[in-house]
């Protein structure tokens, strides 16, 4: 290879003069119109505009209850918590995920078991059903990168009925059998950190068509308490304690942003599919790049795009792919290293060999850059760049 089709690893210029994220928010004049009506409103937590995005979630997702809750993380504690989840209790999960769904687990004081996934990166049904033990209490799957998990084929292959719960912080928008996700689980969580499909800064919430569970949740993000701010107006100024609970609310401002963002949900996902699609016509061809998985059936929402490695196909290891793409500007990343192999993890006394698939898939990933804000050029760039270290890798000795 001549010095200038060398990747900037390897000593040639780098493709890009800026860096490319894998993933960022798209704010609109409308979005910020919105916020600053509901500053001016007088009502800076709940209110009408949390209440509107709750009736927009339950809406899109056709689902009875929505509660907006604080983060992702909050709608899972708030999910298991809900369930009475506690000290001597298992939860069995996928370790293909963020760290924070297994720590939902551990705050609660139960154990996560680990059970391994299938092609669809997904927790399979049939290693969850073989995890499950007397102490088990509950599963939470995660619809990993957008793809929602089969929740009915979990359900049939377990030993014995279990609340379900759903982790679907990348998946809002996404369907199974025709059915949107948050109406699939006996709860949902989804997030809306700002590289989601929508955003309201930080936020989350949990879906449920219980509506005990609805309930339940809602006096959890509030302390626990009997009755809402709104609620205790003229002379209902008493209210009750029945639940350990803390603050976990979303603020007006953040439910303005979300109710506006949800309006160009089906604009924002169709554009991720497009980006999608096209990755998997241009890459296809490259040597040890695996696609994302696509079971029929599964509408992906697309927040990420992971592909595979295969090492000695490709000519170099995962770690040095990110490296190389990083030099040249392209901020590619790894969604997500197994959850029970962190040093948190291993000191609670997992190690390999929990989750041999999940374990192999993590050592492959790639996260590349996807998100309604990259133009065509700026995928181009990221396929030339791939392209590009994989000629190298295939041709440099020292990497083999």
């Amino acid at each position: 290879m001549t010095p200038d089709n060398l990747p900037a690893v390897a000593g040639g210029p780098p493709l890009r003069s800026s860096p490319l994220a894998y993933g960022r928010h798209v704010l609109t004049d409308r979005d910020v119109d919105a916020v600053v009506v509901a500053l001016r409103s007088g009502t800076l937590t709940g209110g009408l505009d949390v209440a509107s995005f709750e009736a927009a979630l339950e809406a899109r997702c056709d689902v009875p209850h929505a509660v907006a809750v604080s983060s992702g993380t909050a709608a899972l504690d708030l999910a298991v918590a809900s369930l009475g989840i506690g000290a001597g209790d298992e939860v069995v999960t996928t370790p293909v995920t963020f760290v924070s769904t297994a720590s939902a687990i551990v705050r609660s004081g139960a154990v996560p078991v680990f059970a391994d996934v299938g092609d669809d990166r997904c927790l399979d049904p049939g290693a969850a059903a073989r995890a499950v033990t007397s102490r088990t209490r509950a599963l939470i799957t995660v619809d990993y990168s957008g793809l929602p998990a089969d929740v009915e084929a979990l359900r049939a292959a377990l030993p014995r009925p279990l609340p379900v719960i759903a982790d679907a912080a990348h998946s809002l928008g996404a369907s199974l059998g025709g059915r949107p996700v948050g109406s699939l689980a006996d709860i949902t969580t989804l997030s809306f950190h700002p590289v989601k499909q929508i955003t309201t800064g930080e936020g989350g919430a949990c879906l449920t068509a219980d509506p005990a569970l609805a309930d339940r949740i809602r006096r959890l993000r509030n302390h626990g308490m009997t009755s809402s701010a709104e609620e205790r107006g003229g002379m209902q100024w008493r209210y009750d304690v029945t639940c350990l609970g803390s603050n976990h609310r979303l603020t007006a401002f953040q439910a303005a942003l979300g109710r506006s963002q949800l309006d160009r949900l089906v604009e924002v996902l169709a554009r991720r599919r497009q980006l999608a699609d096209r990755y998997d016509s241009m890459l296809r061809d490259i040597p040890g790049v695996g696609l994302p998985p696509r079971p029929p059936g599964r509408q992906s929402a697309w927040h990420l795009y992971a592909i595979e490695v295969a090492a000695e196909a490709f000519g170099c290891d995962r770690d040095t792919v990110i490296d190389a793409l990083r030099a040249e500007g392209i901020e590619a990343t790894l969604h997500y290293p197994a959850v029970h192999l962190l040093s948190l993890y291993r000191s609670r006394g997992y190690g390999p060999g929990t989750a041999p698939r999940a374990e192999a898939l993590c050592s492959r990933l790639v996260t590349l850059p996807l998100h309604p804000a990259m133009s065509e050029s700026d995928q181009d760039d990221v396929v030339v760049a791939l392209a590009r270290i994989q000629r190298w890798a295939a041709t440099a000795p020292a990497l083999r």
